[in-house]
């Protein structure tokens, strides 16, 4: 039997979609944020030479880079749960997708670290700069323009990784309404084309904004 497409309801429906796109864009740039943090301090840690922090370093690299995101989402929201800690499913989705994104970045910072000439540390502190100060006025703005366009692709990985959402009933983001409507009206191919396109557009506008900045700020 033909299949006929009907997109009148997904247009009517757009609003609803695009105001989950805001959402989808609220929890990626949230757990971008507090993820890059992390991934700063574990990146220290890992190159601070103490034992005890080494290891609590790499227990989070390790199982974040080595689980599935949906496995530490899951976690999350039934493990939490088991012990008396509920989370709601926003909440789970936000701290499953940081927790990933910590993970993935403190390796890329730890590269980034590296790339840093250790003469600009010595030569910040031999103008009377501490420790902390050497940190942020030097070395963190160099790690950060050698890692932007890794950076960038990891925004674009959490915009992506928040569709997962669906899986502890959240209903609020893109994935979340796109299915919310396809229940109601069993067309799930135009509801979730549209979704579709509207990652797509999201993901490659973010990427095109990135390169703007990049090429701003990096013209030397």
């Amino acid at each position: 039997m033909a299949y006929t497409f009907q997109w009148r309801p997904v247009l009517q429906s757009l609003p609803e979609m695009l105001w989950g796109a805001l959402v989808t864009l609220e929890i990626a740039a949230l757990a971008m944020a507090i993820g890059t943090a992390f991934a700063i301090l574990l990146a220290l840690a890992k190159r601070s030479g103490g034992k005890t922090l080494t290891t609590l370093a790499d227990i989070w690299i390790e199982t974040a880079r080595n689980t599935p995101a949906l496995f530490q989402i899951y976690l999350i929201y039934f493990g939490l749960g088991s012990f008396g800690l509920r989370v709601d499913s926003y909440s789970a989705l936000l701290l499953g997708i940081t927790f990933n994104n910590a993970g993935y970045l403190a390796e890329t910072f730890r590269g980034g670290f590296s790339a840093v000439p250790e003469t600009q540390t010595r030569a910040a502190r031999s103008l009377g700069l501490g420790q902390i100060r050497t940190m942020w006025h030097i070395v963190l703005p160099q790690m950060l323009r050698a890692v932007f366009h890794a950076m960038t692709n990891q925004m674009v990985w959490s915009i992506l990784m928040t569709s997962l959402g669906t899986i502890v009933g959240l209903t609020s983001d893109l994935t979340g309404v796109t299915q919310q409507l396809n229940v109601v009206t069993y067309r799930t191919f135009e509801y979730f084309f549209v979704a579709a396109c509207l990652y797509y557009i999201i993901s490659k506008t973010f990427t095109l904004c990135a390169r703007l900045i990049a090429s701003r700020l990096f013209r030397y």
